[in-house]
């Protein structure tokens, strides 16, 4: 294998609650209804998607480019307060970065990603947002936009993922996928049989020995 790229959300930040917080109050702010499915719903969405699907399904009155920005800028203010890290994530890259080449493919704006790894201060050289993609997960474009800046064959890669939709994005690539199920929102077991499962962030080192 020539390479390993991490999904962002869910991987190294715990921060998939932190999304749904911010996107639930800001929908009721603006007019919106929640809906059962809506969390799920939108996980591994590009930003344009997203703010598409609080407007046409969630109800929030604004345009789509309005909710998204709201959203992203209550985003920023919440890293601002507090970065959820999760713990082992960074020495985990950091081993990793020692021995491969690494990139994150994220469905995370630009500007949020850019926060993690300043704050972190990781060797990731290739950091790519969905929002630069076509569409977003389970769509396999964000995995292949990182393996070709890094310049090697997706099938040479290892994703690394927590949810049901990015799994399905990186096993679309042809990756070799491992998976480390985000506990507040467990990936579908169907999809977890399909990939390597670990029990932690920290686990990825030895996995990939």
């Amino acid at each position: 294998m020539d390479a390993v790229i991490f999904d962002l959300d869910g991987v190294l930040i715990d921060s998939e609650q932190v999304w749904d917080e911010v996107r639930q109050s800001f929908a009721a702010a603006h007019g919106g209804t929640w809906t059962d499915t809506a969390t799920r719903d939108m996980q591994g969405m590009s930003t344009p998607e997203w703010g598409a699907y609080l407007v046409e399904a969630v109800g929030v009155r604004l345009e789509p480019e309005e909710a998204s920005a709201g959203v992203i800028a209550e985003m920023e203010k919440a890293y601002a307060a507090h970065l959820p890290v999760i713990p082992g994530a960074v020495e985990a890259v950091r081993a990793v970065a020692s021995r491969f080449p690494v990139a994150i493919a994220s469905s995370a704006p630009a500007v949020l990603i850019r926060v993690f790894l300043d704050v972190t201060g990781l060797p990731v050289p290739v950091a790519v947002s969905s929002e630069e993609c076509a569409a977003g997960k389970p769509s396999p474009d964000v995995y292949l936009l990182a393996a070709s800046r890094l310049g090697v064959p997706a099938a040479s890669c290892y994703a690394v993922e927590d949810s049901t939709n990015g799994l399905k994005a990186a096993l679309a690539a042809e990756m070799t996928v491992l998976a480390v199920p985000n506990p507040h929102f467990p990936p579908a077991a169907e999809v977890l049989e399909q990939v390597r499962v670990l029990g932690s962030i920290s686990e990825l080192p030895d996995a990939l020995a």
